[in-house]
């Protein structure tokens, strides 16, 4: 009987797909590195909470390490380590391989937009005394998860004159926070009846932003123009300059470890962060590639993905063609023997809302970065869906650098769905997969992602590239 059982025992490990818990299959020395690299993440979440944030602590992370602003007349050779800056908002990032462009270039897509609040252009008013922002928020958000949540403000402002103004107010200790506000239970009979979409309305979300009147008997809407006489003072703004401004509302929390055990990050912006960070780190880290390596870290993914900072966008394309051109080949040849990783995260399995995944093709903490062949939603729709031989290859890639992965999809058939850039950059010729960290509470003001997982992509975008 126990010869059988052991027959059966090593048969199941050689036939069956195996999903250990990471932690499992690592050594120590390993957990130390996963949670090293945690470390270094919390600090770049905290940084750069919106697109044009991560940018700036991207150019700063690549300038340190070699990388050079990308002209379009620069001479190009192996081992040369550029990037491109577009409009503050998104980034590209490439080193010149060894081998000739024509044979492809390694790429790796990330988004560093998340889910908001976004000023609108005229948000400023007055009622009853209290002065707010009118807001629309920016992607798929449960609305009355924004309320009664301390929210910092970030962004930009275009002056009448050209000038820009760089506006941070909530992060540092001593900052004032802001709020969205929420009716009390005892008042909110009406509000419960309603569906969860409606709850909070999209014109509920009005920031509270102050209350004092300036001191003027005579004057009306005092406390608006107590707010715009202070903000006149700090930055030299008018009204008319929030008409020229992206100005986001997020969450003004730091992200933290959570568990007993430190093995989760609880944080705002994990979606797509926690794949754009590794990602970049992969690229920094990247020593002599054969293959030109080259990162994208992108704009506008929570809406779409349009606009010229979105990978709809013709800026990778250009991006690579011009390079292809200074090293001697064609943008199109480059393109149809290239491969991609569309760095995306999938959702995590929740034990406490199970009904919405199939488990067999659910991703789940702990056990690694996850593969996902096909995003969409119901019939595979807005999905580019990689080939098996592609997903054959970065499955052998991930064996063989003893990278922890996993499959999983975004819920049941009928259950929703959702996309990433992989579609855009399929459609461009080029042999392209998602992977990405798994998420739990994904788009909300506070996700939480697996640090073993983290490091896992991490792990995973640095074989890739090197490959």
């Amino acid at each position: 009987m126990e010869e059988k059982t052991n027959v059966s025992k090593e048969l199941k490990e050689k036939l069956f797909l195996q999903r250990k818990n990471g932690y499992n299959r690592i050594e120590e020395t390993e957990e130390k590195a996963i949670f090293d690299f945690a470390e270094d993440y919390k600090k770049f979440l905290d940084i750069a909470k919106t697109e044009r944030e991560a940018v700036c602590e991207a150019v700063k992370l690549l300038e340190a390490n070699g990388f050079v602003e990308y002209k379009s007349d620069m001479k190009l050779s192996a081992g040369d380590k550029i990037y491109r800056n577009n409009r503050g908002k998104a980034i590209i990032a490439a080193i010149i391989g060894t081998a000739p462009i024509s044979e492809g270039v390694r790429l790796c897509a990330a988004h560093i937009d998340s889910p908001r609040l976004d000023l609108k252009q005229n948000p400023l008013y007055e009622d009853n005394e209290l002065a707010l922002f009118k807001t629309h928020y920016y992607g798929g958000i449960k609305k009355y998860q924004w309320t009664t949540i301390p929210l910092s403000l970030h962004g930009v402002i275009i002056k009448a004159d050209g000038t820009s103004v760089t506006v941070n107010i909530g992060e540092d200790e001593n900052d004032p926070v802001f709020c969205v506000t929420d009716l009390l239970p005892h008042l909110a009979t009406e509000q419960m009846t309603r569906t969860a979409t409606k709850i909070i309305r999209g014109e509920d979300l009005n920031l509270l932003i102050g209350s004092i009147p300036f001191r003027d008997d005579e004057a009306s809407e005092a406390v608006k123009l107590n707010i715009m006489n202070i903000l006149f003072e700090k930055y030299g703004i008018t009204e008319a300059d929030f008409i020229s401004s992206e100005l986001e509302a997020v969450p003004a929390f730091k992200a933290r470890d959570i568990g007993f055990d430190r093995s989760l990050v609880g944080g705002y912006g994990h979606d797509d962060r926690c794949c754009a960070y590794p990602a970049l780190r992969a690229a920094i880290g990247c020593k002599a590639p054969v293959h030109t390596t080259v990162t994208i870290l992108a704009d506008k993914e929570e809406t779409g993905s349009d606009g010229n900072t979105g990978l709809c966008s013709s800026y990778l394309r250009y991006f690579i063609e011009d390079i292809a051109e200074a090293l001697g080949a064609k943008g199109r040849d480059v393109f149809s023997v290239s491969e991609c990783l569309s760095a995306d995260v999938n959702a995590a399995f929740d034990p406490t809302f199970p009904e919405v995944n199939e488990r067999n093709n659910a991703a789940y903490v702990n056990k690694g970065v996850c593969i996902t062949k096909y995003t969409g939603s119901r019939g595979k729709s807005g999905t580019s869906d990689a080939s098996a031989e592609f997903a054959g290859r970065i499955r052998r890639l991930m064996n063989d650098k003893n990278v922890i992965w996993q499959t999983g999809e975004l819920g049941k058939v009928d259950a929703g769905g959702g996309g990433t850039v992989a579609a855009y950059i399929a459609n461009l010729d080029v042999d392209t997969i998602d992977m990405g960290v798994p998420v739990l509470s994904m788009h909300a003001p506070y996700e939480v992602i697996s640090k073993l997982d983290l490091y896992m992509a991490y792990k995973a975008f640095a074989a890739f590239i090197a490959d």
